[in-house]
């Protein structure tokens, strides 16, 4: 059974940081693409980052593009989302996804390998 945590999140002011770790368990993830999801209250939950198996491959949403940087620890699998010059706008409950295929991000994934953590809160205050 695969399992994955979030950690990080919390309050900060605009233009500050913050990182969240995600960590994932089990069969076969450390082969598994990243990714980082975010849903502000009454939106759709919307891609934020990927990040392939190798950590060699990065993909960003385009107003976090020069802010966020996804990064991973391949050995440990865990993705981690630094994320500097906060805007009040990034204010959400920031999820991890692991699933088998990169490629299918930014949108869903093709089949059942397809796993979220719990979310955790960011909140940004202008």
């Amino acid at each position: 059974q695969v399992q994955v945590v979030e950690s990080g999140g919390g309050l900060v002011q605009a233009g500050g940081s913050l990182r969240l770790s995600c960590a994932a368990s089990g069969r076969a993830v450390s082969t598994y693409a990243m990714g980082w999801f975010r849903q502000a209250p009454g939106r759709e939950r919307e891609f934020v980052a990927s990040i392939n198996w190798s950590g060699g491959t990065t993909d960003y949403l385009d107003s976090v593009k020069g802010r966020f940087t996804i990064s991973r620890d391949v050995a440990k699998i865990l993705v981690y989302l630094q994320m500097n010059s906060l805007k009040p706008e990034d204010t959400a409950v920031y999820y991890c996804n692991v699933r088998r295929y990169y490629s299918d991000y930014p949108g869903s994934a093709r089949d059942d390998n397809d796993y979220w953590g719990q979310g955790t809160q960011v909140t940004v205050s202008s």
